[in-house]
């Protein structure tokens, strides 16, 4: 957990050395009309803490080399940022980004192209929502209310745990940086659990981390925080694969993506004896549709409101 005043520069830095040094396997690093790789590397933004992101991924990784006839190895990154620059480095093959970090990673030319977006069914227009959070009695009832006070965010290129909130506290005449004191949890869990446990007054995390993931865990009794704000729709979080890759695979990846990871045909690819049994990702209810980079247009228009330097990468 660390504040805005925190040396962010050096953080990243070593966010970024140490997915290098566990990424350095990957073979994309020679360009993208090199050889196919044997390994690929897969990396994840910190949504939550690390332990159970490899169960949780377990089908994606085995259909990726069941249909691929690779090994895929998958890290969790310490910080946004160090997903990007990882990708920007050829040391990063595939990435399960946020929509922000989607944008900032496709704008500043890190090399990236979405391959799909999690659905709860074939054909819905996949969005999902910020919400912020505190403790019954903290006398918060709404963002105004926020003035002044210890405020939870994810990550400085988090989409529902930074950019709409801010987008929704300057709206209300708040500055996010100097209007309250922000704190970067890292995590959606941890930013509500900070909530939870004082250390922030309020905080934002995604919808379903609040609504189901830490209730179901047993970290988030019934009751134990309120929900005083949801945001306008958000595009969920793209999944993209690396530029530096040869065209070939990342048509491979793609279409492995778009057809085979979702419940049905991971029953039919003898991955999951049911669809029920199949272990994915919390956002992914049905599986991977394709998605466009237009989709997330709205996002950048939210960067063009805030001025928010975390929009550049």
């Amino acid at each position: 957990m660390f504040t805005r005043s925190s040396s962010r520069a050096a953080l990243t830095a070593i966010a970024v050395a140490g997915l290098l040094a566990l990424s350095g396997c990957s073979g994309s690093d020679s360009g993208g009309d090199s050889a196919e790789p044997d390994t690929l590397t897969f990396a994840s933004i910190p949504e939550e803490n690390a332990s159970g992101i490899a169960e949780k991924t377990k089908a994606v990784v085995a259909a990726l080399e069941k249909q691929l006839g690779v090994k895929v190895e998958t890290q969790q990154a310490t910080s946004y940022a160090a997903v990007i620059e990882a990708l920007r480095a050829g040391q990063v093959d595939i990435a399960a980004l946020g929509p922000f970090s989607y944008t900032v990673a496709k704008d500043s030319d890190a090399g990236v192209e979405p391959v799909g977006a999690p659905a709860d069914s074939p054909d819905e227009a996949p969005t999902y929502r910020s919400y912020a959070v505190t403790k019954p009695g903290s006398g918060i009832n709404s963002l105004r209310d926020m003035a002044g006070k210890k405020v939870c965010f994810v990550d400085p290129t988090s989409t529902s745990g930074y950019l709409f909130p801010s987008a929704g506290l300057l709206k209300v005449g708040i500055n996010p940086d100097t209007g309250v004191t922000p704190v970067f949890a890292g995590g959606h869990d941890a930013s509500a659990l900070s909530v939870l446990n004082g250390t922030c007054d309020a905080g934002f995390a995604y919808d379903t981390m609040i609504d189901q993931q830490l209730p179901d865990s047993g970290q988030l009794p019934a009751g134990a925080l309120r929900v005083i704000w949801k945001s306008d729709d958000i595009p969920k979080s793209p999944t993209v694969v690396s530029t530096k890759l040869p065209k070939d695979m990342q048509d491979k990846i793609t279409r492995v993506f778009q057809q085979d990871i979702n419940r049905p045909a991971l029953v039919k690819l003898g991955i999951c004896s049911t669809e029920d049994d199949c272990s994915l990702p919390e956002d992914v209810k049905y599986g991977y549709i394709p998605v466009q980079d237009s989709a997330y247009d709205g996002i950048r228009q939210v960067c063009d409101v805030t001025k928010s330097k975390s929009c550049v990468a």
